[in-house]
């Protein structure tokens, strides 16, 4: 498979709701044909950002083509945020998006422009969207907590509006503290502050998080694991045009299918190698033992390490809920969304449920556990 170039232009949540804002509504549907016809689909995805990486095992293995109808053709187009995805969603130039709880819950809100709903849980995590880093000559801190606490009156940032600006202002209020300033920074911004001295912590997802720890730029010192509450987790969704829900039920039941089969996948710690191999393939600038230390790799608990590191659970089941509940109220307080209640049907996850069951399985369907560093292959 080749390698896919990282072109996507980087842009922040905020602005670039702005500009779905301004986008003028669909002026006709895109006609994805009648059931059991070939199908042409252009997916959405995010190889980095780990937590969604069940759509880099459907692309580099080509799952779809095991449910898909026969001459059905599909193109992976990177996003390097959740935001840009749902701008391309918007347009109808993406069909199919794999994406953070926030982006995806807000891309269900634009319904007068574009109907998307939820149809699956990619995962969710302590350790995915959530991990504090400090600069190296900060102290050492007896846990995560403590690590916080310390922020106080220092400069912090984290890309705002995203999964990572969601966790840090929830973790401030837990720690009692206000730093000297929150920026809103990009991860190349965050990455050449600590480079350059210039940042005391960030808040940042994987796998740039373990890239900037393992280059020794910066040193993690907290996660979601530090804390108690939902609020301390995060999640990744698989969103959907309902156009696609409605007229392809075929096409929508054979994605769900490839998904199951990614989530499985990746359960299995034998494939830790294969799915390395396969995000370093579909990613630049990312050294493979990065990649690998993003889903896998082993951190001390006062660090906020955890034994899980992704929990598979395909379907919205309670603690999916509450995540989805918990972002929607945050997003709704930064005037993101239009109520802190989304619609009943934004999350239609009935399909994923008679798939899971007609397999006999039940939710969550397993985790990826965090391995030494001597797994590594």
């Amino acid at each position: 498979m080749r390698k896919i170039s990282r072109t996507a232009l980087f842009t922040g949540l905020g602005a670039t709701l702005l500009s779905v804002g301004a986008m003028n509504s669909a002026v006709a549907e895109v006609g994805f044909g009648k059931p059991g016809e070939a199908v042409e689909l252009v997916v959405g995805y995010q190889p980095y950002y780990t937590e969604s990486w069940s759509g880099v095992v459907i692309n580099g293995q080509e799952l779809w083509k095991k449910y898909l109808p026969a001459g059905s053709d599909v193109k992976f187009e990177i996003g390097l945020q959740g935001s840009v995805i749902v701008g391309k969603m918007l347009g109808e130039k993406n069909h199919l998006g794999y994406m953070g709880d926030m982006p995806a819950i807000v891309s269900t809100t634009k319904q007068d422009k574009v109907d998307i709903r939820m149809i699956a849980v990619l995962g969710t995590s302590r350790q995915q969207c959530n991990v504090f880093l400090v600069k190296n000559d900060a102290p050492q801190f007896a846990n995560g907590m403590e690590a916080v606490k310390w922020m106080d009156g220092k400069l912090v940032a984290a890309p705002h509006g995203a999964c990572t600006d969601r966790f840090a202002r929830w973790a401030f209020e837990q720690a009692g503290i206000k730093p000297k300033k929150y920026l809103n920074m990009n991860i190349e911004v965050i990455t050449s502050s600590f480079k350059n001295n210039k940042l005391d912590a960030a808040v940042i997802w994987e796998p740039t998080a373990s890239k900037i720890q393992l280059s020794g730029l910066a040193r993690r010192a907290a996660s979601g694991e530090s804390f108690d509450g939902v609020e301390g987790g995060d999640a990744g969704f698989l969103a959907m045009l309902y156009e696609i829900i409605r007229d392809r039920p075929d096409v929508q039941r054979g994605w769900l299918e490839a998904e199951l089969d990614a989530q499985l996948f990746m359960k299995d710690l034998g494939n830790a190698t294969a799915i390395s191999q396969m995000a370093d393939d579909q990613t630049e600038g990312m050294d493979r033992r990065v990649l690998w230390a993003s889903l896998y790799g082993q951190n001390a608990s006062d660090i906020g390490g955890g034994e899980e590191k992704l929990t598979l659970r395909y379907v919205f089941d309670d603690t999916a809920r509450q995540l989805v509940t918990a972002a929607t109220r945050f997003l709704h307080g930064r005037k993101v969304v239009p109520s802190e209640i989304l619609r009943p049907e934004a999350i239609m996850d009935d399909v994923a449920k008679e798939v899971l069951t007609s397999r006999g399985l039940s939710a969550p369907i397993g985790f990826v556990g965090e391995q030494p560093d001597s797994a590594y292959q």
